[in-house]
């Protein structure tokens, strides 16, 4: 196999949509949906945005436009899916009006040494263009900075005058290396393997 330039990076495979539960889960929810049937909603919203995460971010203000619901139907049903363990809520920020919602695993929470604890999660984060304080300028934003790819096989090599005022040159060789992502692609289709 040999390297090929691409003229443009190939955009991801689209994985399939489905999510896979256990029979005991389904028959569980059949219960929750004569409880709550706006819990039984929600749980649906959410598991089909979960994605390759355990977790959703969203707005209770979005999650009731998804469902058709109030916000105040949103918090009540919310509040039945804690009690019986069908999610567990972090807020983010002062209000609670933002949470993300985890719907499998338990979120792993570290102690640093200011004695808060901290937990680190991947979710899926769901956002209204109706909550934006920028929703006019949407889509008219300036791009953002582009941060290089590199294949496997490829090193840096920065070149040109870099941004003012000019600076010494790296010694050659020993130029530091910048911010970049590492994907695999397969060199023969050119499709991202990651």
């Amino acid at each position: 196999m040999g390297c090929r330039v691409l003229e443009q990076l190939p955009d991801r495979r689209l994985q399939g949509s489905w999510v896979q539960t256990e029979q005991v889960a389904h028959e569980a929810w059949m219960i929750l949906t004569a409880k709550s049937p706006v819990g039984a909603q929600i749980m649906h919203a959410l598991t089909a945005r979960l994605g390759d995460h355990n977790a959703v971010v969203i707005s209770q203000v979005s999650l009731a436009k998804i469902i058709g619901r109030s916000e105040r139907a949103v918090r009540t049903a919310i509040s039945i899916l804690k009690a019986d363990n069908w999610i567990e809520v972090r807020q983010l920020g002062n209000a609670a009006t933002v949470n993300a919602y985890v719907i499998n695993d338990r979120v792993a929470w570290t102690v640093k040494r200011d004695g808060i604890r901290y937990s680190l999660f991947s979710a899926a984060v769901v956002v209204s263009e109706e909550e934006q304080p920028d929703r006019e300028s949407l889509g008219r934003q300036a791009a953002l900075r582009r941060i290089p790819d590199l294949l496997q096989s490829e090193a840096q090599m920065p070149a040109g005058q870099g941004l003012p005022p000019i600076s010494q040159p790296a010694l050659p060789m020993m130029e530091p290396d910048l911010p970049a992502t590492r994907r695999t692609y397969d060199l023969e289709t050119g499709e991202l393997l990651d």
